[in-house]
């Protein structure tokens, strides 16, 4: 950690010239840098390009890219610390201290970032309000976010993700929210977590700071997971919701298991005082991106792209909505159903039995194709018994375009659910479609 006397000499420069970046190649005016080092990369080794490039100041952590003469390395704009990640979360803490407003923090395993942005849309109808932009929610995101953050704003949405224990508390010491949501807990990186009681751990850690600091929860009273969790730390202050909180709530997202998002924003919206009509415009105005829940009408076919992410308990839950929707439902032109599927990641010893449960899932969904990408998939596939009535199967993204090129360029008026963790690539099949 750097020390209190650079934080606040960094934080007197920042003051001035309130705008930070860690990519070299794109330097606003005036910006402070930070030469993050990576598995792959070294960022001090760009210090001296972005300050060519227009940083006012670049924060390294390597002595080797300093000028010989220490009064030079300074007058030339390099500020010399001993850990550059930790000096940008202490920038990023200092400056939340310095703004004084509430702080809302949202993690879960599934639809924290439908609900971020839903929440996001809502609480503008009254509030100058910032929220993580994308899915910036680790430990270099939400110093970002942070640091994103103007006097101006009136009200901050900080989305939080993690991947191993404590990563939620660590972020919580840096942000320091005032409130505090759990979209739900389910089965997601659990590699990393060692299962799914490290994943309930986990994201308590929420919990946990909101209980130590005074702060409240939001907390889906259906949820029994999140309930119980809640009831284990006796001085959390809690808002209790539920779906009903949707109840006439209209949106663009497609999935009934979207209704909790709704139900969530619309609850927050009710407490920091939004008009219950402005909730409502703001909800339905609201149109999903980046395919998340996104629905897309091709030429041809209504595609649900809902393959930015996935774990076994997105899959199941996006699944279940799929097989029990009629395919006039979701498009009056519509006379079929289809789902092309890429592999579930990080899920280590548990992946095998996780994809084999999806594929347990499919006979009995009605669906007139059904296609597999990835190599988890393929192995589940092979293990089934003689190897019959399995869906076509496919090592990755680019094979199932290639061999699938006319299958794809014949399917007309077939509703398809593309789902997969983003790094299988899957929209990049939706031109096919």
């Amino acid at each position: 950690m750097p020390s209190s006397q650079q934080t606040e000499e960094l934080y007197a420069h920042y003051a001035t010239r309130p705008v930070v970046t860690t990519d070299s190649r794109n330097i606003p005016a005036g910006a402070i840098f930070f030469a993050l080092r990576g598995p792959s990369f070294n960022g001090n080794a760009f210090a001296a390009d972005a300050l060519r490039r227009g940083a006012s100041l670049a924060v390294v952590d390597d002595p080797t890219v300093l000028p010989a003469d220490a009064g030079e390395a300074r007058a030339q704009g390099y500020f010399m610390v001993d850990d550059v990640l930790a000096t940008l979360q202490a920038l990023a803490a200092r400056h939340r201290m310095q703004l004084g407003i509430p702080i809302l923090a949202i993690t879960g395993t599934n639809g924290k970032t439908t609900t971020k942005e839903l929440t996001h849309v809502v609480l503008s109808q009254r509030y100058r309000t910032y929220a993580t932009r994308g899915n910036l929610n680790n430990h270099i995101g939400v110093p970002l976010t942070l640091l994103s953050m103007t006097p101006d704003t009136e009200l901050g949405i900080v989305e939080m993700g993690a991947s191993a224990p404590g990563e939620i508390a660590a972020l919580c010491l840096i942000a320091r929210p005032d409130y505090g949501l759990i979209t739900n807990i389910g089965k997601a990186h659990l590699e990393g977590f060692g299962g799914e009681e490290g994943v309930k751990a986990a994201k308590g850690e929420l919990y946990d700071w909101l209980a130590a600091n005074g702060g409240y929860a939001f907390v889906r009273r259906d949820d029994a997971t999140l309930t119980a969790l809640a009831a284990q730390r006796p001085a959390l202050k809690r808002i209790d919701y539920d779906a009903s909180a949707a109840e006439g709530v209209q949106s663009r997202l497609t999935g009934d298991y979207n209704r909790f998002n709704i139900a969530a924003a619309a609850t927050i919206g009710r407490r920091f005082g939004v008009a219950e009509e402005a909730i409502r415009r703001a909800v339905a105005e609201y149109t999903p991106t980046i395919n998340r829940s996104q629905t897309i009408r091709t030429e041809r076919n209504l595609v649900v792209a809902d393959c930015y992410n996935a774990n076994p308990s997105s899959m199941r839950a996006a699944l279940e909505w799929f097989a029990h929707t009629a395919p006039h439902d979701l498009d009056e032109e519509v006379a079929g159903k289809a789902v092309i599927l890429g592999d579930m990641l990080e899920l280590g010893g548990w992946s095998a039995a996780e994809h084999r449960a999806v594929l347990d899932m499919l006979p009995g969904m009605g669906l007139d194709l059904a296609i597999l990408i990835g190599p988890e998939f393929c192995a589940a596939a092979d293990a089934l018994p003689g190897g019959t009535g399995s869906p076509a199967t496919f090592p990755d993204t680019e094979t199932a375009l290639r061999e699938l090129h006319d299958r794809f360029a014949s399917l007309t008026r077939m509703a398809v659910l593309l789902k997969g963790s983003r790094g299988m690539a899957l929209e990049r099949i939706i031109p096919s479609l």
